[in-house]
């Protein structure tokens, strides 16, 4: 099982100011707990590169593409929406964001490597067609889902969201595309204020109240997501992974804990063997407890090398 690491670093160095939650911080937490794990000589490390304006258009509009371009600033800070702030690096790490899923995908798909794990930041699922939200700028896994379509002729992705706040940005890119299952699990009501009874086609929303654990989360994924993903019978599947939904993050109150992180990524895994020759791409969204996050992403990278 070969799995690729994917980042660059330029996205260590975008920063929304010291007192920021979606921090600089966050990808030197998870490659320090593969190193001290010892996964990180046992993954192929890769460099992403930016995407392209044409990859980044086949998800965003046009004018909202050419607004990121034309406000990102040479010194000081930019607001593109309250929580959502550009800097002179932010820029560069937004493209090589979205340019390492394209990267993932072009390796899974080509069977380069079994599946990838995209270390980037900033993250991207709240980000809309139009409009930047919530620390998103592009929709990466929405770029990168984009492009295994136009590229590899692929008719059925699916993307499986589990940070604790709902993808209304990806939800938003797919809405009316066939071709794609986003299905989200969440806390409700909670930002972004998704509507839980959304649900139809191929959106399936999954809340859960805050307080929820372990048991609700899995039996949401067995009862409505297993079921949707075998009735799809996706080529490739996609995953948002945000680890905020962990019981020691301070962005939720969702109460899962590295257990859970290990099991939704083997269900994934299991899926992904069962319906797509095991082709699996997972992004890195939320999770702003420094060493929580560190821990459950070095169990679902652990779980995607089958270890």
């Amino acid at each position: 099982m070969t799995t690729a690491y994917i980042t660059h670093t330029y996205c260590d160095r975008h920063n929304m100011g010291d007192d920021h939650p979606e921090s600089p911080k966050r990808l030197g937490a998870i490659q320090n707990r593969l190193i001290t794990g010892q996964l990180m000589d046992f993954i192929r490390r890769l460099e992403a590169d930016p995407a392209t304006y044409e990859q980044l258009v086949q998800t965003h509009e046009t004018a909202y593409v050419d607004s990121i371009f034309a406000r990102a600033p040479e010194s000081g800070h930019v607001e593109l929406e309250p929580e959502t702030l550009m800097m002179p690096h932010t820029l560069d790490a937004a493209l090589h964001a979205a340019g390492s899923v394209v990267k993932a995908v072009d390796l899974v798909m080509t069977g380069e490597v079994d599946n990838a794990f995209c270390a980037i930041r900033p993250p991207g699922h709240h980000a809309e067609s139009d409009k930047a939200m919530g620390f998103c700028l592009f929709n990466n896994i929405a770029v990168g889902t984009r492009h295994s379509i136009h590229q590899y002729g692929l008719e059925r992705v699916a993307i499986v969201d589990f940070d604790v706040h709902h993808g209304n940005g990806t939800e938003d890119v797919f809405k009316a595309d066939t071709k794609v299952l986003y299905a989200s699990s969440y806390q409700h009501p909670f930002y972004p204020y998704a509507d839980p009874g959304a649900s139809h086609d191929n959106i399936l929303h999954m809340p859960l109240e805050a307080g929820s654990g372990s048991d609700a989360f899995r039996a949401i994924i067995t009862e409505q997501l297993l079921p949707a993903l075998d009735a799809f019978k996706p080529q490739l599947i996609m995953i948002s992974a945000g680890f905020d939904a962990h019981k020691e993050d301070p962005m939720g109150q969702l109460r899962l804990d590295e257990a859970d992180f290990t099991w939704i990524t083997d269900v994934l895994m299991d899926a992904a063997d069962k319906h797509c020759e095991g082709r699996v791409v997972s992004v890195l969204e939320g999770g702003y407890n420094i060493d929580a996050l560190g821990r459950a992403a070095f169990c679902h990278i652990k779980s995607l090398m089958r270890l």
